[in-house]
């Protein structure tokens, strides 16, 4: 008990005092979650969106794919993607290996299908009618389509959240893509288990800390998010 209060005021002073390593870690890994969640939104609503308002052949196949894929293990993007950016990988002369930018294309995948199914739940919440309405009303098809998009936009919002939190709290990716390389791919949950490997508990502790209070955050605004959309529907 001593030695787990001992690590949690050095944790706290570490936090208090504005630790350089410690917020360099710190700013990393929401770097690097901020802009995973960025290109993953960028690629995922305009599918989903898709995916919802249209009716193709083979839809329910592809429904289940996004559906099996948000359970996929990072372990299994971690090797896949490993194997394409090492040296004897297709795209091993990009040099992307243990980098930032390799945790950012693992992350993508990891997190793309969790944007795109949960826009397509928000989405399909929306009556049919709206879109045909706005149509039959003079609408371009990319106005009908914004209209919709306005409707859902607290679900969307939902959705990305949601897919941040999951990536920030990430360690196989980050580990496998980016080296745990200090001060360059360290992100906060790569320097947990690290500094636990050491038998160092301060900065884990307080890595832990901030790691807990972004979630917190995180469904605070998940909450509120999923509150409006819910009474607005």
């Amino acid at each position: 008990m001593e030695f787990l209060t001992q690590s949690l005021v050095a944790a706290l002073e570490m936090i208090w005092s504005w630790d350089r390593e410690l917020y360099a870690i710190v700013s990393l890994s929401l770097q690097v979650s901020f802009f995973s969640t960025l290109v993953a939104a960028l690629l995922g609503v305009p599918l989903g969106f898709h995916i919802a308002v249209r009716e193709f052949r083979g839809k329910r196949a592809v429904i289940t794919i996004l559906n099996t894929l948000l359970a996929l293990p990072t372990v299994v993007i971690g090797l896949l993607v490993y194997a394409f950016l090492s040296r004897q990988g297709l795209l091993g002369h990009l040099g992307l290996l243990y980098t930032p930018k390799a945790i950012i294309i693992g992350q993508v995948i990891l997190i793309l299908p969790w944007v795109a199914t949960f826009t397509i739940a928000a989405v399909s919440r929306i009556d049919r009618r709206y879109r045909l309405t706005a149509l039959t009303l003079g609408a371009s098809g990319l106005q009908a389509a914004l209209a919709v998009a306005r409707e859902a936009r607290f679900g969307i919002l939902a959705a990305i959240i949601a897919a941040f939190g999951r990536v920030i709290a990430e360690i196989g990716i980050a580990m496998m893509l980016g080296g745990n390389i200090k001060g360059y791919t360290r992100t906060m949950t790569t320097a947990m288990a690290l500094e636990h490997n050491k038998g160092e508990f301060a900065l884990a502790v307080a890595l832990g800390l901030i790691l807990l209070a972004v979630s917190l955050l995180l469904n605070i605004a998940l909450q509120l998010a999923q509150g409006r959309y819910g009474g607005e529907q």
